[in-house]
């Protein structure tokens, strides 16, 4: 079968790099063409386009680039025409994705759409979109399911992709990195993100003298991009093994988003933080309906981590709450107690597994399929 699968950042990227790895076990005549990074490469991914030259975020930016991002779906249309796939796979990226699949599922070819759009905060009436143009939606969130039932719609829980990954990564030897206490800065994969929220991080050295403060580098980012952001300052550290580094960090200061949860499923106490755009937030803030923007406070439906948002994102207020979280038994405890829950929340799914068999069924179940196998 002929898988063509888009993802279009460093999460999704993770997540397709597994989903390849599944493919190719369980359908020996696997071929994958993709949009993704270097792991979806590695597993095997005929690859076409780098996320990080499609990583655009906030209202501004994305109009600032829309002659890039038209004709990137251009080549895309183009690309997936020529390739012919059985079944095309989005990985969240909706901006993008659902662009794709309105035009895919009018070209008579079968979608599978793998970490939804997060409708339930905002844009819901993209709901319209996704019943017309998703053959078989696979959610990742334990509410998402309810949501998608509510809009008749159905959707199929395959459990969280990071569970498997991280039980997986606790099981590898640790390799040290400091003697001292480390303070693990988790700034973000995209360019934008890293020099809008890094150097207010990197303001919380003189505050923990005693503590080594060290950066996660983000793929498809150079250690030379994080120098020109901290300079000639040596006591910081920047390393490419992210769970490495959460597998012996104290405390995160953590960009909202998928790290969030990978910071609380390693169990590091951490404090959210994000700065973006004035206009964007702006804009963003007027149509958001969520109460929270970090992953483990939506799902656990309560603030278990603080986040500091915009302009609450301060070197005051970030100093005092990684104090709290370094210092405070009770507030460490009652983090690590809502960590625990959100393990049971999540369960624990084969992940990667489920979705390559709801992939491939997708593609077996089909006329289209049907005819190639039998060189119609």
């Amino acid at each position: 079968m002929r898988y063509y699968i888009i993802a279009g950042e460093a999460s999704g990227d993770l997540h397709g790099a597994q989903v390849i790895k599944e493919l190719y076990r369980q359908d020996r005549e696997t071929i994958v063409r993709c949009w993704g990074g270097d792991k979806m490469k590695k597993a095997g991914g005929d690859l076409q386009r780098h996320y990080k030259d499609l990583a655009y975020m906030g209202f501004v930016e994305v109009i600032t680039h829309l002659p890039k991002i038209l004709q990137n779906i251009k080549f895309c249309k183009e690309d997936i025409k020529t390739f012919d796939p059985d079944v095309l796979v989005l990985i969240d990226y909706p901006g993008f994705n659902l662009r794709i699949a309105s035009w895919a599922k009018k070209s008579g070819i079968n979608v599978c759409y793998y970490i939804s759009p997060q409708l339930w905060a905002w844009k819901e009436n993209r709901i319209k979109t996704i019943k017309e143009s998703v053959d078989k939606m696979l959610v990742i969130l334990p509410f998402e399911q309810a949501f998608y039932k509510k809009h008749k719609f159905q959707a199929t829980f395959v459990g969280n992709p990071l569970i498997e990954i991280v039980l997986n990564e606790l099981l590898q030897p640790i390799v040290p990195i400091s003697e001292k206490p480390i303070i693990a800065l988790l700034p973000g994969s995209r360019s934008q993100e890293i020099r809008k929220k890094l150097p207010t991080m990197l303001k919380m050295i003189p505050y923990f003298p005693d503590c080594q403060f060290v950066v996660a580098q983000a793929p498809g980012q150079t250690k030379a991009f994080y120098k020109e952001i901290i300079g000639e300052n040596n006591s910081v550290l920047i390393v490419k093994e992210t769970y490495n580094l959460l597998k012996q960090a104290v405390a995160a200061l953590v960009t909202s988003g998928t790290a969030t949860l990978e910071t609380a499923l390693f169990g590091v106490p951490q404090v959210v933080c994000y700065k973006g755009n004035p206009i964007s937030f702006w804009v963003a803030k007027s149509l958001i309906r969520v109460k929270f923007i970090s992953l483990v406070n939506l799902i656990l439906d309560k603030p278990a981590v603080k986040e500091l948002i915009q302009d609450d994102f301060t070197e005051r207020k970030l100093s005092f709450e990684l104090n709290e979280i370094l210092q405070n038994d009770d507030r460490q405890d009652a983090m690590q107690s809502d960590y625990t829950l959100l393990w049971e929340l999540l369960g624990h799914y084969k992940t990667s597994e489920l979705v390559a068999k709801e992939i491939i069924g997708l593609a077996q179940s089909t006329e289209r399929s049907l005819n190639r196998s039998l060189n119609i």
